[in-house]
């Protein structure tokens, strides 16, 4: 019985515990800003995308066509039809890969579809062009969106910063206000300045004049 008593208070000592440490407000104000941050994130997402879309808007396939083929050094790398070809020579090349495979297709054929899939599976689509899977590949298109894309997160947050930082400005500026107003109506609260260039007291300070306050006292 006395096992069980001193379990019972084990775990509730630790709820206990638990229970201080979540109503925590840095744990809360953490909570909340983690959350607040993840939507704030998909916001500047779905912006930056906007903005991504506009600045590559004259480039066909987007940059993500962008990309550098790099020679084939072995035959792994050449590819069934070729290491890449543009998606309008799709139909051509889904044709060549079948008879590779000493198979007879047209475009009209039963099994078009299915050797259509066998190919693009072999295939990355960048843009307009389809780059065959163990090709060596540059991708520039996504190391330059990644560059505008930091830019275009950096600018926005710039621009929020400052519009918040201006924002807290002017309330510090009306609550000085305010707090001016209020003194000139009670001017008998209004804290005394300190005068300029006053040494600070120490802790020993304190003491000595706690010593002779005393001292005076008991005289």
């Amino acid at each position: 019985m006395a096992k069980e008593n001193k379990a019972t208070k084990k775990v509730s000592g630790i709820f206990a515990e638990f229970k201080k440490f979540i109503s925590r407000g840095n744990v809360l104000d953490m909570s909340v800003g983690v959350i607040m941050g993840g939507a704030f994130g998909a916001i500047v997402t779905a912006f930056t995308n906007i903005l991504l879309s506009l600045a590559t808007w004259g480039v066909p396939g987007g940059l993500k066509g962008l990309v550098t083929v790099l020679p084939a050094l072995n035959d792994t790398q050449r590819g069934p039809v070729g290491q890449a070809f543009s998606s309008s020579e799709l139909v051509a090349k889904t044709i060549e890969f079948a008879a590779s495979q000493d198979v007879t297709i047209t475009k009209d054929s039963d099994t078009f579809v299915q050797w259509q899939t066998a190919l693009l599976g072999k295939y990355t689509l960048h843009g307009t062009t389809f780059t065959y899977n163990l090709s060596a590949v540059i991708d520039w298109g996504s190391f330059i969106n990644a560059i505008i894309s930091f830019l275009i997160i950096a600018l926005t947050l710039f621009i929020i910063l400052k519009i918040v930082s201006g924002y807290n400005k002017k309330k510090e500026e009306w609550k000085a206000k305010e707090l001016e107003k209020y003194y000139e109506k009670h001017p008998d609260e209004r804290p005394v300045p300190e005068e300029p260039g006053a040494p600070v007291p120490t802790e020993l300070d304190v003491l000595l004049e706690i010593r002779d306050a005393l001292k005076a006292k008991k005289e």
